[in-house]
């Protein structure tokens, strides 16, 4: 039992790997990337700023190990570089593509460089990244790719055009990725998180209507997140690629 017991843990052990979390400075990605190296992986942490001492403290107190990484995602043309910095000092076994820009704005009034900005942060981006970092995974033969969608893209909330329009193209970019390496033993998947408080200012935080349409009964914490990132980044997962798993307290399902 216990050697079994061993076994088990071994299947969702992250020791080893280094994983990169962008947008790892607070919410969502500061959960991930602690509980990443909680389970065992060296974080590689990313942020627009060099304000990541609040997640590397947490990190290190878990007794985990991080590093930093500083790179304007929207500074496009400058992020392939960026990477390629990043790769020459270490490998890349996670990526775990979080960051993302939002804008709460009608179609009729959103500017067409305000949708571009949304684009190159929450699309564009991950693109090059996925593309950078998934050659060198491609090459070793193995690698994990976990993007953080939305709800918005497998809904079309109002309001939300350009945010809507990355996120479903993200699940787009998911699938056709994992069709390519699925093959080369590299797998790509989408965390598709509901509503989560994170900080960032919602209306929906404070409408009672949409947290009694949450079977749940309750908006999600960042570290809800966690075990489902942790099992897509394991080994647990290496059959399981081009998957949306949706984390939303059965928000989806009603």
């Amino acid at each position: 039992m216990e050697n079994s017991q061993t076994q088990v843990a071994e299947l969702f052990s992250l020791s080893g790997k280094v994983a990169l979390v962008t947008g790892s400075r607070a919410g969502l990605g500061r959960a991930i990337a602690t509980g990443l190296a909680q389970a065992g992986a060296e974080v590689v942490l990313h942020g627009h700023h060099d304000d990541l001492g609040e997640t590397e403290a947490e990190i290190a107190r878990a007794g985990g190990k991080s590093r930093r990484w500083i790179a304007d995602l929207l500074a496009i043309d400058a992020l392939g570089a960026r990477i390629d910095d990043l790769l020459a000092q270490t490998r890349v076994d996670i990526l775990v593509n979080n960051a993302a820009t939002f804008i709460r704005q009608s179609a009729l009034e959103l500017s067409l460089d305000r949708w571009r900005e949304v684009q190159t942060v929450n699309l564009d981006a991950v693109w090059v990244l996925c593309q950078r970092i998934g050659a060198g995974m491609v090459e070793r033969g193995a690698g994990k790719i976990i993007n953080i969608g939305s709800l918005a893209g497998l809904q079309g909330p109002v309001n939300r055009s350009a945010y809507t329009a990355s996120k479903h193209a993200i699940i787009g970019l998911t699938k056709a990725l994992s069709n390519e390496w699925a093959g080369r033993g590299v797998q790509v998947n989408t965390v598709v998180p509901g509503y989560f408080k994170t900080g960032r200012q919602s209306p929906a935080y404070t409408d009672p209507v949409v947290q009694a349409r949450i079977p749940a009964g309750r908006f999600g914490e960042p570290e809800d997140i966690v075990g489902s990132v942790i099992f897509l980044a394991s080994r647990a997962a290496d059959y399981v690629t081009g998957h949306q798993l949706i984390v939303d307290g059965g928000w989806y399902a009603r």
